[in-house]
């Protein structure tokens, strides 16, 4: 089930999203996203996100956080990964806008894959100047 995110999810979300960068961003050292860590707990209650909640043991297995039409980060939960959780959440933003964007590191594969299955197209290539690591803008529109 895809609901809004509630504050009693903001620990599970947090979690979701340290462990899932790490692992999916492994070219990017661990301390970069441990050291954002407080600055992503700080904002996330102002946020536009939606979470998945496993219906069978009320688990949260992903989320989908959005400002405006960006896509801010799209995670699941490694145990639920593959199982179309990912696909859910980005319809369900779908449904919710005309138009969506995004930036994906060009290193992480699996992520880019997956948004070019989903029908965004690259509209550019940048270099985050934060990770020096390049990274396309993608974008989506109905």
């Amino acid at each position: 089930m895809i609901r809004k995110m509630e504050e009693k999810d903001i620990p599970d979300v947090l979690q979701i999203w340290l462990e899932t960068n790490i692992r999916a961003h492994n070219f990017i050292e661990k301390e970069y996203w441990t050291g954002n860590y407080e600055m992503v707990k700080q904002i996330l209650p102002e946020a536009e996100v939606y979470v998945y909640e496993d219906e069978k043991n009320g688990q949260i297995a992903g989320f989908i956080g959005i400002n405006n039409q960006y896509v801010e980060g799209l995670f699941v939960k490694e145990s639920a990964q593959s199982r179309g959780i990912g696909k859910q959440l980005l319809d369900h933003a779908k449904s919710r806008k005309t138009e969506l964007r995004l930036g994906v590191y060009q290193k992480n594969v699996r992520a880019m894959r997956f948004y070019l299955r989903e029908n965004f197209l690259i509209q550019a290539e940048e270099m985050d100047e934060d990770t020096n690591e390049k990274e396309y803008i993608m974008g989506w529109e109905k």
